[in-house]
């Protein structure tokens, strides 16, 4: 069984990255959370990094807020892909400078970029990446996808609804 590991620069992320946990659950994928700062812990984020395809982990999913440094760490020291979550910070210009230091990565160290505060969309794609070779998974993202476009159909039918 696959297995994500979500991990955020500090607790106040844990609201927004709740959401791709949520998700990652929903499609019975295991999922372990944590707190690796890459400018308070950098030994334990250097550890994890390293260790993390070792761990059992298909892929990580990593939000950072303000420098968000975090995902693009990871990135360069792990195998593994690596979603980045820009979380809008209280210390943040309006969540950019979180988007743009995610988003900005050298050439040879990627690092997926999901919206700002987009974790449900982080748990989405990890899980994409996983169904890719797991057909269970994949057969649970087909029914999730299959049930996004009923509640458009749905919705559609209530606004023509005759009044």
């Amino acid at each position: 069984m696959s297995k994500v590991a979500v991990i955020m620069g500090s607790l106040s992320d844990l609201p927004i990255m709740q959401e791709a946990v949520d998700i990652l659950k929903g499609f019975d994928i295991e999922v372990e959370v944590d707190i690796v700062s890459a400018h308070r812990t950098p030994d334990k984020l250097y550890e994890f990094s390293k260790q993390a395809h070792k761990n059992g982990y298909s892929v990580i999913i990593a939000g950072a807020g303000g420098a968000a440094h975090l995902p693009g760490m990871v990135a360069s020291l792990s195998p593994l892909p690596v979603i980045g979550v820009p979380v809008k910070s209280s210390n943040s210009i309006d969540g950019w400078d979180s988007v743009l230091s995610i988003l900005q990565m050298p050439g040879g160290v990627p690092v997926a970029t999901v919206a700002l505060n987009g974790a449900k969309n982080a748990g989405i794609l990890a899980a994409q990446i996983i169904g890719s070779s797991d057909q269970c998974v994949l057969d649970k993202i087909l029914l999730y996808k299959e049930g996004l476009k009923d509640k458009v159909i749905k919705g559609a039918q209530e606004i023509n609804k005759p009044k």
